[in-house]
């Protein structure tokens, strides 16, 4: 039978409703002309959001913005590659001045070196702008010689071609915070010679800055003189102030005194507060802070009221001679005349008082900053604290210590060693150990020198099981003890027939050395 017969039906058959047809798999292959043709492919689906960011064209802009919001200077570094991938783009000043304050502010300096000679190789040239702002953060990095090399080299990438008076001054101050007084003359010297700068003011008051700084204030007045006879160069309220500073530091106050008028009826310079603070810190630090308060009558006859940082230097000093009567008067008139006082001055007077033994009164200036808005920080609080431990109120320290960061003040380790170093000194090893778990609770490692002396304390009173979870504890903080120590908490271990506690601690130390 051929297969055509198989799925022919005759017409004369007609079905029984009962039975069921049986269909042939040959019947599923039709010819070609009956086969329905295939439906057309469906579209690509469209990009997704992120890749059309992807495939976004980076402006300048956009790579400047890019590269300032990243965390990873590796990261910004990719970005700028990225874009200069782009058919078209070229990197200009901005694009180029992000990554390199990125780089020097995260210290990847061989990657700076790279990118400066990448500079080199552009067609385009460059303003000034962007190398004064690396000049400083190389000195602050402690690479000076680094900071006169970026100053000589970017000469050739600059739109101008010679570096302006701003650059030197920016550079030369740099040289003479980083104490770099040999950098910085050998480039004055060559900024003369190659561009033939003169110095203005802001140079000449660099100079004489660092004529001071290395107390030679002899070369200090010769840079005055000089200014005073030049035309571009006149001297102003930062060089007499800069000269009088240095001659306080010196305990020449007479001389800073007959500065500071010649300063007025010679070239009738009016001086405002900070050359006022400086003459009344240098008396104060001399210890002639009667003197000082004089100042402050001379300054208001001459139009200048004292402002807030008069009355802090004033009232200080007043403090580092524990003069605590005339301390407290200088407070009160601040609050009279309406000044607003701050965190640093309440904590001045707070600390006078607790010095004198006053912690009470103290304690009532820190509720009176709460009061008035004045949040007290941590240097605050350490000093109330230590007050407390010089009069033995160690339950009150301790209270705070406990209290404190609930109240949203971030101690720091000193908040702590303050309070065990006198438990220390003063033998009360029940509360020492106490504080001790506190403190490791919290992160916080005790003083190399106290730890051994809590450890040796606490052998000498028997509280060897105390020592022996004092030192497991301190061990795992990476505390290791003097030999002394250590033969004295072993020794006492053994004494009590104890060996294997003995063995696993000696175990432990060499495993955490």
């Amino acid at each position: 039978m051929s297969p055509q017969n198989l799925i022919k039906v005759p017409n004369n058959v007609t079905s029984s409703p009962s039975t069921t047809k049986w269909i042939s798999p040959l019947q599923y292959l039709k010819p070609a002309s009956l086969v329905r043709p295939a439906p057309p492919p469906l579209p690509p689906p469209p990009p997704t959001e992120p890749e059309r960011r992807r495939s976004r064209f980076i402006s300048h802009a956009d790579a400047v913005r890019l590269i300032n919001r990243q965390t990873d200077p590796q990261r910004a570094l990719d970005l700028f590659n990225a874009a200069a991938a782009q058919p078209g783009f070229a990197h200009n000043h901005a694009t180029y001045s992000a990554l390199l304050l990125k780089l020097a502010r995260h210290r990847r300096f061989p990657a700076l070196d790279a990118v400066l000679r990448r500079m080199s190789l552009e067609p385009c040239l460059f303003h000034e702008a962007v190398f004064l702002r690396l000049m400083p953060l190389l000195c602050r990095a402690s690479l000076p010689d680094k900071a006169v090399h970026l100053f000589r080299s970017a000469i050739p990438l600059l739109v101008h071609r010679n570096p302006s008076l701003k650059a030197l001054a920016t550079c030369l101050d740099a040289l003479v915070e980083a104490r770099r007084f040999d950098l910085a003359q050998d480039l004055l010297t060559d900024a003369r010679a190659r561009f033939s700068i003169e110095p203005n003011t802001c140079v000449c008051n660099i100079l004489v800055k660092h004529h001071c700084m290395s107390r030679d204030l002899d070369s200090a007045f010769r840079v005055l003189e000089e200014m005073r006879a030049s035309e571009l160069a006149k001297p102003n309220l930062i060089t007499y102030s800069t000269l009088m500073g240095g001659l306080c530091r010196e305990g020449r106050l007479k001389d800073a005194f007959d500065l500071f008028e010649e300063m007025i009826d010679k070239d009738k310079i009016v001086p405002d507060h900070l050359t006022y603070n400086v003459l009344i810190d240098g008396f104060c630090r001399s210890g002639q802070v009667d003197k000082a308060r004089t100042i402050f009558g001379f300054m208001r006859s001459n139009g200048c009221e004292p402002n807030m940082y008069n009355y802090a230097i004033l009232m200080n000093g007043f403090c580092r001679e524990g003069r605590v009567e005339e301390a407290e008067e200088v407070f009160e008139e601040m609050g009279k005349i309406g000044l607003q006082i701050d965190v640093v001055t309440y904590t001045t007077l707070i600390g006078c008082l607790c010095r004198e033994g006053r912690v009470d009164e103290g304690i009532e200036l820190v509720k009176e900053m709460r009061e008035k808005g004045c949040k007290a920080d941590v240097v605050t609080y350490n000093v109330v604290i230590e007050g407390l431990c010089k009069e033995e109120r160690f339950k009150e320290a301790m209270g705070l210590l406990e209290s404190l960061p609930y109240d949203g003040v971030r101690l720091n380790v000193a908040s702590y060693r303050i309070v065990l170093n006198s438990l220390c000194a003063t033998g009360d090893m029940e509360k020492a150990i106490g504080l001790l778990g506190l403190m490791l609770g919290r992160g916080f490692r005790p003083h190399f020198a106290t730890s051994n002396k809590l450890l040796l304390g606490l052998c000498e009173v028997g509280r060897v099981a105390d020592a022996t979870v004092a030192m497991y504890g301190l061990a795992e903080m990476g505390f290791m003890p003097e030999s002394d120590t250590w033969f004295q908490l072993v020794d006492s271990v053994c004494r009590e027939r104890k060996l294997k506690r003995a063995f696993d601690l000696f175990d432990d130390l060499l495993i955490a050395e």
